[in-house]
Protein backbone atom coordinates (compact mmCIF):
# COMPACT_ATOMS: atom_id res chain seq x y z
CA UNK A 1 0.00 0.00 0.00
CA UNK A 2 2.21 2.99 -1.38
CA UNK A 3 1.41 6.42 0.66
CA UNK A 4 0.62 9.48 -1.40
CA UNK A 5 3.12 12.16 -0.73
CA UNK A 6 1.83 15.07 1.58
CA UNK A 7 0.29 17.62 -0.07
CA UNK A 8 2.54 21.12 -0.34
CA UNK A 9 -1.25 22.72 0.36
CA UNK A 10 -0.54 23.43 4.35
CA UNK A 11 -4.57 23.51 4.49
CA UNK A 12 -5.24 20.52 2.95
CA UNK A 13 -2.28 18.73 4.70
CA UNK A 14 -3.63 19.76 7.75
CA UNK A 15 -7.03 20.22 7.39
CA UNK A 16 -7.71 17.53 5.06
CA UNK A 17 -9.06 14.04 5.06
CA UNK A 18 -5.97 12.16 3.10
CA UNK A 19 -4.05 10.04 5.42
CA UNK A 20 -0.29 11.38 3.94
CA UNK A 21 2.31 10.08 6.11
CA UNK A 22 5.12 12.21 6.05
CA UNK A 23 8.88 10.48 6.29
CA UNK A 24 11.67 11.91 6.83
CA UNK A 25 15.36 11.85 4.91
CA UNK A 26 15.95 8.23 5.94
CA UNK A 27 12.14 7.05 4.95
CA UNK A 28 11.50 6.66 8.52
CA UNK A 29 8.21 8.26 10.66
CA UNK A 30 8.23 9.04 14.83
CA UNK A 31 5.73 7.00 16.63
CA UNK A 32 4.44 7.45 19.91
CA UNK A 33 2.78 4.96 21.68
CA UNK A 34 0.83 4.77 24.72
CA UNK A 35 -1.17 2.99 26.72
CA UNK A 36 -4.77 2.94 25.74
CA UNK A 37 -6.53 2.59 29.37
CA UNK A 38 -4.04 5.08 31.29
CA UNK A 39 -3.05 7.06 28.36
CA UNK A 40 0.20 6.44 30.00
CA UNK A 41 3.68 6.83 27.43
CA UNK A 42 5.17 3.21 26.75
CA UNK A 43 7.68 4.32 24.17
CA UNK A 44 8.63 6.11 21.37
CA UNK A 45 10.07 4.33 18.49
CA UNK A 46 10.21 4.82 14.55
CA UNK A 47 8.00 2.93 11.19
CA UNK A 48 8.86 2.78 7.38
CA UNK A 49 6.37 2.64 4.78
CA UNK A 50 6.31 -1.37 5.70
CA UNK A 51 5.80 -1.04 9.09
CA UNK A 52 3.09 1.48 8.99
CA UNK A 53 1.17 -0.71 6.18
CA UNK A 54 1.58 -3.87 8.67
CA UNK A 55 0.13 -2.20 11.90
CA UNK A 56 -2.88 -0.79 9.65
CA UNK A 57 -3.32 -4.44 8.02
CA UNK A 58 -3.02 -6.00 11.35
CA UNK A 59 -4.22 -4.00 13.91
CA UNK A 60 -0.85 -5.12 15.79
CA UNK A 61 2.07 -2.53 16.34
CA UNK A 62 5.06 -3.17 13.52
CA UNK A 63 8.03 -0.71 13.74
CA UNK A 64 11.56 -0.14 12.23
CA UNK A 65 14.44 -0.94 14.06
CA UNK A 66 17.05 1.45 13.01
CA UNK A 67 19.94 -0.58 15.41
CA UNK A 68 18.88 -3.73 13.58
CA UNK A 69 17.79 -2.36 10.45
CA UNK A 70 14.81 -4.62 10.18
CA UNK A 71 10.83 -4.63 10.98
CA UNK A 72 10.05 -5.21 14.22
CA UNK A 73 6.48 -6.28 14.96
CA UNK A 74 6.46 -5.72 18.63
CA UNK A 75 5.70 -8.71 21.29
CA UNK A 76 7.61 -11.36 18.77
CA UNK A 77 9.81 -12.25 21.40
CA UNK A 78 8.78 -11.02 24.23
CA UNK A 79 4.97 -11.55 24.32
CA UNK A 80 4.48 -8.04 24.67
CA UNK A 81 2.20 -7.99 21.34
CA UNK A 82 0.69 -4.22 21.16
CA UNK A 83 -3.13 -4.55 19.57
CA UNK A 84 -3.76 -0.94 18.45
CA UNK A 85 -6.61 0.66 19.77
CA UNK A 86 -6.39 3.72 17.50
CA UNK A 87 -3.96 5.41 15.54
CA UNK A 88 -3.73 9.25 15.01
CA UNK A 89 -1.39 11.60 13.09
CA UNK A 90 -0.19 15.10 14.13
CA UNK A 91 -1.03 17.93 12.34
CA UNK A 92 1.64 17.92 9.26
CA UNK A 93 1.56 14.04 9.21
CA UNK A 94 5.35 13.44 10.28
CA UNK A 95 4.24 11.42 13.57
CA UNK A 96 1.90 8.46 14.38
CA UNK A 97 0.56 8.33 17.85
CA UNK A 98 -0.72 4.40 18.75
CA UNK A 99 -3.04 3.92 21.70
CA UNK A 100 -2.31 0.20 22.51
CA UNK A 101 -3.43 -2.57 24.70
CA UNK A 102 -0.01 -4.23 25.50
CA UNK A 103 -0.12 -8.37 25.65
CA UNK A 104 2.07 -10.38 27.83
CA UNK A 105 3.10 -8.44 31.30
CA UNK A 106 2.29 -5.18 29.53
CA UNK A 107 5.83 -3.67 29.87
CA UNK A 108 6.85 -2.08 26.63
CA UNK A 109 10.74 -1.19 27.66
CA UNK A 110 13.20 -3.84 26.68
CA UNK A 111 15.05 -3.24 30.09
CA UNK A 112 12.23 -4.73 31.89
CA UNK A 113 9.48 -1.27 32.63
CA UNK A 114 6.47 -1.29 31.60
CA UNK A 115 7.33 2.52 30.18
CA UNK A 116 10.68 3.37 28.20
CA UNK A 117 10.20 7.16 30.11
CA UNK A 118 11.32 5.72 33.90
CA UNK A 119 13.87 8.57 34.64
CA UNK A 120 12.95 12.42 35.35
CA UNK A 121 15.41 15.04 34.20
CA UNK A 122 16.84 17.37 37.02
CA UNK A 123 18.53 20.61 37.52
CA UNK A 124 20.23 20.36 40.40
CA UNK A 125 23.17 23.03 41.46
CA UNK A 126 26.10 20.70 40.24
CA UNK A 127 24.32 19.79 36.88
CA UNK A 128 21.35 18.12 34.78
CA UNK A 129 21.12 14.24 36.49
CA UNK A 130 18.70 11.74 36.17
CA UNK A 131 16.10 10.14 38.70
CA UNK A 132 14.75 7.32 38.94
CA UNK A 133 10.77 7.50 38.40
Amino acid sequence: MPFPAPSADKKILEEGAAFTPKFDAHGLIVCVTTEAATGEILMLAYMNALALEKTLETGVAHYWSRSRNELWRKGDTSGQVQKVIEMRVDCDQDAILLRVEAGGDGKACHTGRKSCFYRSVTLTPEGVSLEMT
